[in-house]
């Protein structure tokens, strides 16, 4: 584990945490949406197609097909590849095998960092949730400069892809249980298409680099993939429901759900977008990853990233880890930015 400085606590800890906090709090257009489960959501998921709800509450019916989800998680995160890509000018376009009642959000949109030297690495990279282009860009122009090929795919409800009536990505992460689970699945399948559609280009040494909730979506896709094989994770963290209820930045999800239900019933109702339910898979993939996290993390608490690192430990992954001095919003400052982005450019050179 690479802890790259030790600053004295105390002083240092409180500018960080200001700084954060400033960072965090900068945006206004945060919205308290109504709480709901969403069934209607779930009546395309394989899983649910011969499980009607036969009088179930909506909690009893989505935990049982959260626990489906994961016994057949194959079959949960499988899909039929697109029939069709295009590439127009730095854009790949294709029809994501997830619809949903937005057509912008069913148009997947990516944008390719090819390189002039033919190899067989690529890298397909997912951002933050809320990221906005150019945001990433510059990563992917560093492993374009090291002869690494990238696929910066733009997440559901995000960029091109957000319905008219939001400004935000809400629908990616929200206070709508079933819809949630159905933004990370179409994430984690729309991932795998873009590896379908590298390996049409002749990439056979493939990694991906996902970003807080990226990382998730990095993480489900890699355990369900085996042509991926490397991997880095910055920002990680257990369950998905504990950083929405816990983090800074998802307050406004937890002030519409704290009325309804508790975080250990959130936990089970997202069980199946959770990376420790999937260890297992993962673990007999035999992959090599990096985890980035940071020691003053208030969106994607530290004790979280440290249970996932004994998780690592616990099933012997081949990994590394870097831990940064700084906050989950921080992390994207001078100097720390920079920081990152050599931590990953590096990992990515030495082991594509």
């Amino acid at each position: 584990m690479r802890r790259l400085f030790h600053p004295v606590k105390g002083r240092y800890r409180r500018w960080i945490d200001r700084w954060e906090h400033e960072l965090v709090t900068r945006s206004t257009d945060r919205v308290v949406r109504p709480f709901d489960y969403g069934i209607e959501w779930t009546k395309d998921w394989p899983i649910a197609r011969d499980f009607p709800m036969n009088g179930c509450s909506p909690v009893e019916y989505l935990v049982r097909l959260n626990e489906r989800a994961i016994a057949r998680s194959e079959e949960f995160f499988g899909y039929q590849v697109p029939p069709k890509f295009t590439l127009e000018g730095d854009w790949l376009e294709f029809e994501s095998p997830v619809r949903t009642p937005y057509p912008e959000n069913n148009l997947v949109r990516a944008l390719w960092f090819p390189t002039r030297t033919p190899n067989r690495k690529a890298v397909v990279l997912l951002p933050h949730w809320n990221s906005k282009l150019p945001q990433h860009n510059a990563l992917c122009a560093g492993l374009q400069r090291l002869n690494i090929p990238t696929l910066r795919l733009s997440l559901p409800y995000h960029d091109a892809r957000m319905p008219a009536e939001l400004g935000r990505a809400d629908y990616a992460v929200s206070s709508n249980i079933a819809r949630t689970i159905d933004a990370t699945r179409q994430a984690v399948i729309d991932t795998r298409a873009c590896f379908d559609w590298l390996e049409r280009q002749g990439y056979t040494e493939l990694g991906i680099v996902g970003t807080s909730l990226g990382s998730c979506y990095a993480f489900l896709a890699s355990a369900h993939d085996t042509r991926i094989r490397v991997n880095v994770f910055n920002h990680c963290s257990t369950y998905f429901a504990d950083p929405v209820w816990e983090g800074a930045s998802s307050r406004h999800v937890r002030a519409s759900m704290e009325p309804e239900i508790d975080l250990d019933t959130l936990r089970k109702l997202w069980m199946c977008i959770s990376p420790p339910s999937y260890w297992d898979q993962f673990t007999a993939r035999k992959k090599h990853s990096k985890f980035i996290y940071t020691r003053y993390d208030t969106t994607f608490p530290v004790h979280l990233s440290r249970e996932v690192i004994r998780g690592a430990q616990k099933h012997n992954w081949n990994h590394d880890v870097t831990v940064l001095p700084c906050g989950h919003y921080t992390m994207g400052e001078f100097p720390f930015k920079y920081i990152t982005g050599y931590e990953i450019c590096s990992f990515l050179k030495r082991n594509l």
